[in-house]
C-alpha cells in the first residue's frame, strides 16, 4: 500500500494544486531567465553601440549611453541577474520548500500523486496491460 493510498480526495487535489502551482512558478523562473538573458544580450549591443558612435564621431552620444544606460538597472537601478537572484533565493525557494514540506507530510514525499493514480487506473482498464 502507497502512501497515496491514505490520502483523502481533498489532501490529494492540494497535493495536485501545489505540484501544478510550483511547476508554473519554475516555468516562471524560466521566464526570468530568458528576460536576463535578453536584456543582456541588448546591454551587449548598447555596449557596441557606444563605441561605434564614438568612432562615428558623435563622442556626447556615446558619452550619454556610456554614463546613463549601460550602467543603469533594467528596474529600480538593479540589474536583471539581481532580480533572478532574489527571486532564486526568495519566492522559488520558499514555494519550493513549503511544497515539499507538505508533500512530506501528506504523501510520505511522492511526487506526482494524482498522476500515479490516474497510470495505476487506465493501467487496471486495460486489457492485457502487464505492469510489470
Amino acid at each position: 500500500m502507497s502512501a497515496e493510498d491514505d490520502l483523502t480526495e481533498a489532501e490529494r487535489e492540494a497535493l495536485h494544486d501545489l505540484q501544478l502551482a510550483l511547476e508554473h512558478v519554475h516555468r516562471g523562473y524560466g521566464a526570468l531567465l530568458e528576460y536576463h538573458h535578453q536584456i543582456g544580450r541588448g546591454m551587449d549591443k548598447l555596449d557596441a553601440a557606444e563605441s561605434k558612435l564614438r568612432e562615428a564621431g558623435h563622442g556626447g552620444l556615446a558619452d550619454r549611453l556610456r554614463d546613463k544606460h549601460l550602467p543603469s538597472g533594467a528596474i529600480d537601478d538593479r540589474w536583471t541577474y539581481e532580480l533572478v537572484e532574489e527571486f532564486r533565493r526568495g519566492f522559488l525557494a520558499d514555494v519550493t520548500d513549503f511544497e515539499s514540506e507538505v508533500r512530506d507530510l501528506l504523501a510520505d514525499g511522492e511526487r506526482h500523486i494524482t498522476e500515479r493514480r490516474q497510470q495505476r487506473r487506465w493501467r487496471e482498464r486495460a486489457d492485457g496491460w502487464d505492469d510489470e
